[in-house]
């Protein structure tokens, strides 16, 4: 898989793929993630890659031609499954949606900044929109690194243990189950027996009860 992520601050993305999951991934070339820096495809002398909003009102808008001219040199190069605009007011990111995207070759993700890009770019170029939540950051950048983020540890050779993303929270539509590890007492507190009984069916019934009661306490709206 290639994710190509468009960016006027591509030094934000530097942390969130230089360690840990995201970096071995690369590094074993299961993924290959590129940050493309806007202001490269500028004409402007000055480099600038926004401009004030027709009608007035506060903020700044991003410019079309940058933009266009980084999907088109990109596109030129490899033909890409979705063009995902990062936005507050998109589609809600989920598990289920982080499962379709992994399944794809490659995703190109265009970050917003300032108020935001200018409306045509939205309309013409953008396949899906994605929000990661009823809230506004700065720019796309957190959002783009937290959606790759989701995707990649679901790709084949990513996690050590093979099967450790299909157990995670909302895959199954419940939240994951409570974990404990050594020691067995800590200061009075007690891992629960059943998961030191060494019997599978009942450790996996268990669980899922906890998942069932967690989800019911934690996400009602999950239980349909």
């Amino acid at each position: 898989m290639r994710i190509d992520i468009v960016t006027c601050l591509p030094r934000l993305l530097d942390s969130p793929f230089g360690d840990s999951i995201l970096k071995r991934a690369q590094q074993k070339d299961l993924v290959s993630v590129c940050v493309n820096d806007l202001r490269q495809y500028s004409t402007d002398k000055h480099q600038r890659l926004d401009d004030y909003a027709y009608g007035g009102g506060a903020g700044m808008v991003m410019l079309m031609e940058p933009i266009l001219n980084c999907f088109r040199t990109l596109q030129s190069e490899r033909e890409y499954d979705e063009i995902i605009y990062m936005s507050p007011d998109g589609e809600q990111f989920s598990q289920s949606m982080a499962n379709e995207l992994s399944l794809k070759k490659n995703l190109l993700i265009l970050c917003g900044h300032y108020k935001g890009v200018d409306e045509r770019i939205r309309e013409h170029f953008i396949t899906r929109e994605i929000s990661i939540g009823d809230y506004v950051l700065s720019g796309g950048e957190l959002a783009a690194a937290v959606v790759s983020d989701a995707i990649i540890r679901l790709l084949p050779g990513v996690l050590s243990d093979e099967t450790s993303a299909l157990t995670d929270s909302y895959q199954d539509d419940l939240v994951a189950p409570p974990v404990y590890t050594r020691p067995a007492e800590f200061e009075g507190m007690k891992v629960p027996d059943v998961l030191l009984s060494g019997n599978e069916a009942k450790i996996e019934e268990w669980r899922f009860e906890q998942s069932v009661e967690r989800t019911k306490k934690r996400r009602p709206g999950l239980i349909s």
